[in-house]
């Protein structure tokens, strides 16, 4: 049995869990072009190697980030989406504040 440690209820068996995508920054809704906005809907980068992706705990509706090595399919760990940005903004990057900011209703 595969297990995910979900940052709010703890271990839990793999198909409690349902996969939300990379986590990437969001285009300017208000500017960008249906194409634009499609892309981020529906494509992924697909990487072979480490990625960051949303998850969600489905029996708690939960949002989580996950650190997962695709070709080992490893979780090499999850923590809330606040955790993640927090640490995200302190090593510099601020592209994907948008993110969190559409994923939570506009709070940061």
């Amino acid at each position: 049995m595969k297990i995910m440690t979900c940052p709010l209820n703890g271990p839990r068996n793999i198909s409690e869990f349902v996969w939300g995508g990379d986590v990437k920054p969001a285009p300017d809704v208000a500017a960008c072009a249906d194409g634009d906005w499609a892309e981020y809907l529906f494509l992924e980068d697909n990487i072979a190697g480490e990625v960051v992706e949303w998850w969600l705990h489905a029996p708690s509706n939960n949002w989580f980030i996950a650190r997962r090595n695709t070709l080992t399919d490893l979780i090499q760990a999850t923590m809330t989406a606040d955790e993640y940005f927090a640490t995200h903004r302190a090593a510099g990057h601020d592209d994907t504040e948008s993110q969190v900011a559409n994923s939570t209703g506009g709070e940061t």
